[in-house]
């Protein structure tokens, strides 16, 4: 399941784009696959500056932890706190309930999602 209208990592983050200009970022299903089932999480902070390709946060499930990495460089203006007592969600929803964080890129976001791929890219990525 890759959604057509996402931006992808190659670090398996997903991100949307708002009407506002700030960036909703996830997980991929296939990075929640390949995690297992996730039972904590570890996000950055409302108002933390994060840097594209740097880690930001961890997600931990039964078989390992794994960092999340910001794809793009802003600042976070929104987590989802849901996931502190049911980090499940990213299993059941990566793509909707499961959101991670938010972040408002610098400089806006026309530029912030040139250098990620599109789901044909990541769809490559992943079937390699």
């Amino acid at each position: 399941m890759i959604p057509e209208d996402l931006h992808y990592t190659d670090a398996h983050e997903w991100v949307r784009e708002g009407d506002d200009g700030v960036l909703r970022v996830g997980i991929t299903d296939y990075a929640q696959a390949q995690l297992g089932d996730v039972v904590f999480v570890d996000l950055p902070a409302v108002g933390d500056a994060v840097t594209a390709g740097a880690p930001c946060g961890e997600v931990e499930s039964t078989k390992s932890v794994s960092e999340i990495y910001a794809p793009v460089t802003g600042e976070v203006v929104a987590v989802n706190g849901a996931l502190e007592g049911s980090p499940e969600l990213v299993n059941s929803g990566p793509y909707d309930d499961g959101w991670m964080f938010e972040v408002r890129p610098d400089g806006g976001s026309g530029d912030a999602t040139g250098a990620l791929l599109d789901a044909a890219a990541y769809r490559g990525l992943t079937d390699s």
